[in-house]
């Protein structure tokens, strides 16, 4: 399939990213864990509107919606079954951090999510996230960890997991609803992307 260079619209009403999906075949050197005011722990069967709220209060900013967007059932059949991991970063009396591991591939783990929430941008928490992140996948008889990024996201993500050990293997083009229109998350969100609402 080829695709002429230039411009493409969007239809009025949707959203579209440029997602990079970036890959890790063996484990890194991991650098030190960086003295951080939190302690991860794993949440099994996490509750359904404990992990709606952390979802939005990490990633509603950067157009997280897909995971609100689903029925219980739906949503206790993605982060529920066995395989799947789910950690948070406990701090100042909360849960301020979503990690998401999914390790039903033999051999193949995908970092679903991953993220903290604004008040822990730019301090060492990411940096104790990932560490765990990859402590964990790689404890694991894995030959393939890979996450996918969007220009969505903070400007700095891509970066970050490059200098994680990623390397970036594919360039993709996502539309879709812009879930400020449908009430999914609210109209103020993401700034940095702007609202056009059909006419």
């Amino acid at each position: 399939m080829t695709f002429p260079d230039g411009y493409v619209d969007i239809p009025p009403g949707k959203v579209a990213a440029v997602v990079t999906s970036l890959e890790m075949l063996a484990p890194p050197v991991l650098p030190p864990d960086p003295v951080a005011d939190g302690a991860i722990r794993r949440v099994a069967q996490p509750d359904l509107d404990w992990y709606r709220d952390l979802y939005a209060r990490v990633g509603s900013e950067w157009l997280w919606s897909q995971r609100l967007r689903m029925s219980d059932a739906e949503l206790a059949a993605t982060i529920r079954p066995a395989g799947v991991e789910i950690y948070t970063l406990e701090h100042a009396g909360g849960d301020e951090a979503l990690l998401e591991l999914d390790f039903r591939k033999k051999t193949d783990c995908e970092l679903v999510l991953f993220g903290v929430t604004s008040g822990l941008i730019g301090t060492s928490a990411g940096r104790l996230l990932m560490n765990h992140a990859l402590r964990r996948a790689w404890a694991q008889p894995l030959t393939r960890l890979w996450v996918h990024t969007c220009s969505f996201d903070h400007p700095r993500a891509l970066a970050f997991y490059q200098r994680s050990g990623f390397r970036p293997y594919r360039r993709q083009i996502e539309i879709a609803p812009d879930p400020r229109l449908d009430g999914t998350l609210p109209r103020d969100v993401a700034a940095h992307v702007p609202v056009i609402t059909p006419r």
